[in-house]
């Protein structure tokens, strides 16, 4: 299930920004692009984002940045003092040779670089990871309330298409009974022809063989099992859990049904009705990998 949302926020002297989408996927592939320096981040991420959804490639970024003119401005007392013993020394040599100096400021002390700098507050990094989860959760919220809007359209699709193929499930039954008497005839004339033609064969076994052959070609077996495949079908599409792997292992059961219909039809109506089933099939199985 698609999906994509953003947020920003902000925590001073932080702030951030979020991006977080997803694409379709059989499983659940969560790849998180997060500062690592936050400790507990990536993995309370993660535990959102896998109790959230169960399917999707999933992408997640978030990009933290730190406000550099945030802070006090503080005294270098390592700094200061290495100026103030070469002030004292200038003055020395400077008397020395008869020179009288104008007394130094504090402001000409600070100005001097280095013995002044700007600090930053320390900031708890627990106290950041609680802002940013604070912050993900709408982002998540808006998220999968996207993929539930593209999740409510999806459904619709797969009604329809699981209402054709119901559809041609019923008129394969119907063209297969009304096949009965034109196979029942093919059979028995086929049998006359075999026990003319065959000099000392037992015509029970002829018989049997025959009976096989009309058993392999029966497809009240396939219809059955069709139909009860649409049924459970309708029922996952009303299902409010994931049913994307139901339905995913379903359709392969679809699939599987419709062959075994097309190689035993004897039948250009029916093989024809099975062909539009596939084709219906093919096009549900493609739209079932994109349902949670």
């Amino acid at each position: 299930m698609t999906g994509f949302a953003s947020g920003t926020g902000t925590a001073p002297p932080f702030n951030w920004s979020w991006e977080l989408r997803s694409v379709n996927a059989k499983g659940l592939d969560l790849r998180l692009r997060v500062p690592d320096w936050i400790e507990g981040l990536e993995a309370a991420l993660r535990a959102r984002l896998s109790r959230a959804m169960g399917r999707g490639s999933v992408t997640l970024s978030l990009r933290v940045q730190r406000d550099e003119t945030a802070g006090d401005l503080a005294v270098n007392e390592a700094v200061l003092a290495s100026v103030l013993t070469a002030m004292a020394r200038i003055e020395e040599q400077a008397m020395d040779v008869g020179l009288s100096l104008a007394p130094a400021t504090p402001a000409d002390i600070l100005s001097v670089r280095g013995v002044l700098e700007q600090t930053s507050p320390e900031q708890s990094t627990a106290a950041l990871l609680e802002a940013l989860l604070a912050g993900f959760d709408p982002v998540l919220a808006t998220f999968l309330d996207m993929r539930a809007s593209e999740g409510q359209a999806l459904s619709a699709v797969l009604a329809r298409q699981v209402g054709e193929i119901g559809d041609l499930v019923e008129a394969a039954a119907t063209t297969a009974t009304a096949r009965k008497p034109e196979m029942a005839a093919a059979l028995r004339t086929s049998l006359a022809r075999v026990l003319d033609n065959t000099d000392g064969a037992d015509p029970q076994r002829v018989a049997q063989e025959l009976a096989l052959i009309a058993v392999k070609t029966d497809v009240t077996e396939e219809i059955d099992r069709l139909r009860a495949h649409v049924a459970a079908a309708r029922t996952l599409l009303h299902e409010c859990t994931p049913v994307g792997r139901k339905l995913d292992f379903l359709m392969q059961e679809f699939n599987r049904e419709a062959n075994t219909l097309c190689s035993k039809s004897q039948s250009a109506a029916l093989t024809r009705i099975g062909l539009d089933l596939k084709t219906v099939i093919d096009q549900m199985r493609e739209q079932v990998q994109n349902v949670e």
